[in-house]
Formats: C-alpha cells, sequence, structure tokens
C-alpha cells in the first residue's frame, strides 16, 4: 500500500509509517494533511488515481538539513563570491492514508523505555559523606615532545 502525494513543489511516495523530510510547514497542532494525491496503490501491480483522497501525517521534527556552499567565480576578473545555505525541513511520520472509503494505518510505534534518573545515596544528600575531589585534567594529557634546533645543511664549495 502506497500513494504518491505532492508538496513543496516535490512529489513523495509514501506508505504507512514512512518518515520523509518535506519544505518546512508550520504546524499548530503537530498534524499535517496532504490533500493532493497523486495515485494510489492499494496493492502491488495495481495504481488508480483516486477522486478524493488524503494522506495525513503527523510533525516528528523540525529541522535544517546539511550545509550546501554556493561559490560564484568568475575567472580573469578577480571575482569571487562564497555563501552557506542550510535548507530548512519538516520531517512527517506518515499514519494514514484514506481514499474510496478505505484507510489505512500505520503501526503504533512501541513505547520508549524510560530512562534512568541517578540519584546520590541517602547519605550523600544529608551532607553525612563528602565528596573525593575530581581527578586534575592535567594527569590525563601526554608529555610533549621536546623541540630541537636543526641543524644548517653544510655550504657546498664553488666550482672554479
Amino acid at each position: 500500500m502506497y500513494a504518491v502525494i505532492r508538496t513543496g513543489g516535490k512529489q513523495y511516495r509514501v506508505a504507512p509509517g514512512d518518515v520523509i523530510r518535506v519544505e518546512k510547514a508550520p504546524v499548530a497542532d503537530g498534524r499535517v494533511e496532504f490533500g493532493e494525491v497523486l495515485a494510489v496503490s492499494p496493492s502491488d501491480g495495481e495504481i488508480a488515481k483516486p477522486s478524493e483522497g488524503r494522506v495525513v501525517g503527523q510533525v516528528v521534527e523540525h529541522g535544517r538539513a546539511d550545509k550546501v556552499l554556493v561559490f560564484h567565480y568568475k575567472r580573469k576578473k578577480q571575482y569571487k563570491k562564497l555563501r552557506g545555505h542550510r535548507q530548512p525541513f519538516t520531517a512527517v511520520r506518515i499514519i494514514e492514508i484514506a481514499f474510496d472509503g478505505q484507510s489505512f494505518g500505520a503501526p503504533e510505534l512501541p513505547a520508549k523505555p524510560e530512562k534512568k534518573v541517578k540519584t546520590k545515596p541517602a547519605a550523600a544528600e544529608a551532607g553525612e559523606v563528602e565528596e573525593a575531589a575530581p581527578p586534575k585534567a592535567a594527569a590525563h594529557k601526554k608529555a610533549a615532545p621536546k623541540k630541537t634546533a636543526k641543524k644548517a645543511a653544510p655550504k657546498k664549495k664553488p666550482k672554479k
């Protein structure tokens, strides 16, 4: 089961549970609905153009892509210009594809295990036990090699 949607001037092939990066979209409640569904395939080999279809996604994160360097250069003219660009994106997890009265949903994500918080022993919290001083950082550094003066190369005798 997959669908082809259009958003941000690009087309994406999505299935329930997929995470896609689309152009940055302002989202208030964390849900995104893609109304422009170009094609739907309910099973492998079949492709249908739905009269009415929708794809619903949930925002996972907002971010910026890796930096792309844009370098303008004109030879022999002493012209150089270097700019960087990071394209903003919104990562969306597809949770439902619906068309012609059918609905296909994504499987639920497993719950993340809770992180254990390290706590100090009760005696340390009461102030009865003094904490040991942290080791000095200088003890971990390697000694720098000694610098030696280089000898000058022997001078060549001029030929007569």
